[in-house]
Formats: C-alpha cells, sequence, structure tokens
C-alpha cells in the first residue's frame, strides 16, 4: 500500500481518520509512518508555515525579485508516463555567489515555495483531467556542470534551509528524483546535503549512468521530454532546451549586486602578530577528503598557504613541508575568502595563516576550517550503464 489516498491499508486509513478528526482545522493527509501524534504536529506546523509565508496567496500576490527570476535555472516541463508534472533543476548554469549578493534568503525560500505550490496546482489540475489522484513529482536533476563554486559554504546553508523547508512542509510531495550526468565531485557535494535529507526522501533519490536517457523514456513519453533530453519535445521555434519552460541560469552581472558580501559564522578568532604566523594543524584519515576553509582578516590582507607534513611528529618547519596550496595573499579584509581542496593523500594537513612581511601591523584573523570526510560507499560511475538509489 502506497499509503496514498484510495491505496491504504485499514491501519493506515483508521490513522488518517484518527489525525483528520482530532482537530477540525487538520484536515490533511497523515505523515510519514502513520503515527497520529507526529503527523497531527507536523500538520499543525504546516498550518503555521503556511500563514506566516501567506502561502495561500504567495502565487497571486508574490513575485521573485527580477535577478532570481532570469538567472536561477530551472522549470517545469511535461508530464511523466503516470501524468505527474515534471520539474528540471540544473545546476550548473547556477552562480550562488552573484544570486546571494543579489537577493535575500527569504527571497530564495519564498520562491521556492511558490514553485511548489504552483506544482501542487498543477497536480490539482491533472488529478481532474486524467480522473485519478496525481499529488507528487518527478525531479530531474541535472548535474552536469556541478562544480567548487557550488560547494561553497554560504550556498550550501542555504540549500540545506530550503530542503528543510520541504522535508517539514511537503514530505510526500515528491514522486522520484532522477539525477543525471553526475560529475566525480558528486559524492562529496551529496555528502554535504544528505543530512538534510530523511530517509524516505533518500529512497527517492535514483542516480543514472550512461543510459539516462534509455531510463527516462522509460519514464516519460518522448513527446513529453525535451529533446535535450532524449525526447522529441522542443519549443515553437525549434529550441530543443525548451528555453521557454526550463530557465538556463548564468552568471549574475555585478550590477544585480546589493551587498559586498554575505554573512558568515566564524568558530575562532585570533590576532597574528606582526612579522609573525599562526599554523592550524588538521588530521586528515582518508584519501579524497575534502578540507574547507573560509577567513577574514581586519583591516589589511594576510598571507595564507596549505601544506603537509611529510615528517611524524612535531618540529618540522612550514619550508620542510610539502606544499599543496602556495602561500599568497589575501584581500580578506575586502573579501572573505572561502576555499577548499580535496587531499589526494591522508596526513597532517597545516594551514599557515602569515603575517612575517608585516613589520608594523599586527592582524585579526577570523576563521573556520573543517574536514569532511569521503563518501562511505562508491557512488554511481557516470560511464556505467545501471543506476543506484542513495543513501
Amino acid at each position: 500500500m502506497s499509503g496514498r489516498v484510495g491505496d491504504m491499508s485499514p491501519k493506515q486509513d483508521e490513522v488518517l481518520t484518527e489525525v483528520s478528526g482530532a482537530r477540525s482545522d487538520c484536515e490533511a493527509e497523515a505523515a510519514r509512518n502513520f503515527n497520529a501524534v507526529k503527523a497531527e504536529a507536523m500538520i499543525r506546523k504546516h498550518l503555521e508555515f503556511r500563514l506566516k509565508m501567506k502561502v495561500d496567496t504567495i502565487i497571486s500576490d508574490w513575485k521573485p525579485p527580477e535577478v532570481i527570476e532570469r538567472y536561477v535555472s530551472g522549470g517545469m516541463c511535461g508530464y511523466d508516463r503516470e501524468g505527474s508534472p515534471i520539474w528540471y533543476d540544473l545546476v550548473g548554469p547556477l552562480d550562488p555567489k552573484g544570486l546571494l549578493m543579489s537577493a535575500s534568503k527569504q527571497d530564495f525560500l519564498k520562491t521556492k515555495i511558490r514553485h511548489t505550490e504552483m506544482l501542487r496546482e498543477e497536480c490539482r489540475r491533472q488529478s481532474e483531467k486524467l480522473g485519478k489522484n496525481i499529488e507528487a513529482i518527478t525531479l530531474i536533476y541535472d548535474c552536469e556542470g556541478l562544480g567548487l563554486k557550488h560547494i561553497w559554504k554560504p550556498a550550501i546553508d542555504t540549500y540545506g534551509e530550503i530542503l528543510t523547508m520541504f522535508e517539514d512542509n511537503y514530505p510526500e510531495g515528491l514522486k522520484r528524483v532522477f539525477l543525471i550526468k553526475t560529475p566525480k565531485m558528486f559524492p562529496m557535494a551529496y555528502n554535504l546535503i544528505k543530512h538534510f535529507l530523511c530517509e524516505e526522501t533518500r529512497q527517492k533519490i535514483i542516480v543514472l549512468g550512461s543510459n539516462w536517457q534509455e531510463v527516462l523514456r522509460a519514464h516519460i513519453d518522448p513527446d513529453q521530454l525535451p529533446v535535450a533530453y532524449g525526447g522529441n519535445l522542443s519549443d515553437p521555434d525549434g529550441d530543443p532546451r525548451c528555453r521557454t519552460m526550463i530557465k538556463y541560469g548564468g552568471t549574475v552581472p555585478k550590477s544585480y549586486y546589493v551587498q559586498d558580501s554575505v554573512s558568515v559564522q566564524y568558530d575562532n578568532s585570533v590576532t597574528i602578530s606582526r612579522g609573525s604566523t599562526l599554523q592550524l594543524e588538521y588530521d586528515v584519515e582518508a584519501p579524497s577528503s575534502l578540507l574547507r576553509w573560509q577567513f577574514a582578516s581586519d583591516g589589511a590582507d594576510i598571507g595564507f598557504g596549505v601544506y603537509r607534513r611529510t615528517k611524524r611528529g612535531g618540529g618540522q618547519k612550514v619550508t620542510d613541508m610539502l606544499q599543496v596550496l602556495p602561500s599568497e595573499r589575501y584581500n580578506a579584509h575586502l573579501v572573505p575568502e572561502d576555499s577548499c581542496l580535496t587531499c589526494s593523500e591522508p596526513g597532517v594537513y597545516v594551514l599557515c595563516f602569515d603575517n612575517s612581511y608585516s613589520i608594523l601591523q599586527s592582524k585579526k584573523v577570523s576563521y573556520k576550517v573543517e574536514v569532511l570526510p569521503p563518501p562511505e560507499e562508491p557512488m554511481q560511475n557516470p560511464r556505467s550503464r545501471g543506476e543506484q538509489r542513495l543513501q
């Protein structure tokens, strides 16, 4: 039994009746696992969310800022073989830093709510048209072009807030997710966001291999699938990418920027005396771990480089270590630095803040450093023909 209306076991139907009757204002589906108490709490929280975010009128009364309309990629295009709407998310064309410099996190959250409510309306229209319940969408997540810019910490934090909003308020709005054209760095990116997803959602995510077009056609009639994705659908002018329905984003012009930087919460602050350095050591236990850092300086620039110890124990000078990232001076007092590197080998990595060139001025540096382990299990090889569900 799917647990959806019209396809429930007697026990599920009993719990749904209990939840719906517990309070007159709680007329909605029971939450996952058919726990009546949790379901009622979830529904009440959702009703508060709808009131606070003005969800009932968000389609008619609110429009995203122009920069989001023009530079956030994705869109609804076609229906799967069961009649569910299909939404495309394209990660490659996104410019996370440019977007977050140009609009607030609240704007992005409201945009995603608006898109979701539009899809819910489309599901209702499909239900009436087809004479059956259409309650969830198919999502195609195009990972081509996924790069380091997409795992920028403020972008991951914002995406995490959006995913949490979905899990809390639209837990059963998703039928399946197809991930296509996943690059080598996808496992690292997925590791950063998977803790925002519950187990039920993870089970709906399917990574497709080199035969992704064939798999999509098995679930979507070619006439409902853009030519660019292996189908027959194109725009009236013949555009195979269906740009009238799917937006392809791009780099945000700086003329849209409304702020100089994105607020970052740092874990530590330290003053580095004039003519001295600060060394931070991090033990990387597994190859392919990600070492990422953010830092800002007060008043003037600061030198920064990354090294790896070649001898066990202390006492080794930086000049005798293996240089991983050459030291250079960063204008972190103007633009906070945010970057990372994949550690090809395990070992002790040393992040060195260098103020040795300054004979007059001490520097205050605020920083946050993380070591992210590699995926626990091997992920789908993009060249393989199989498919894999994520955990």
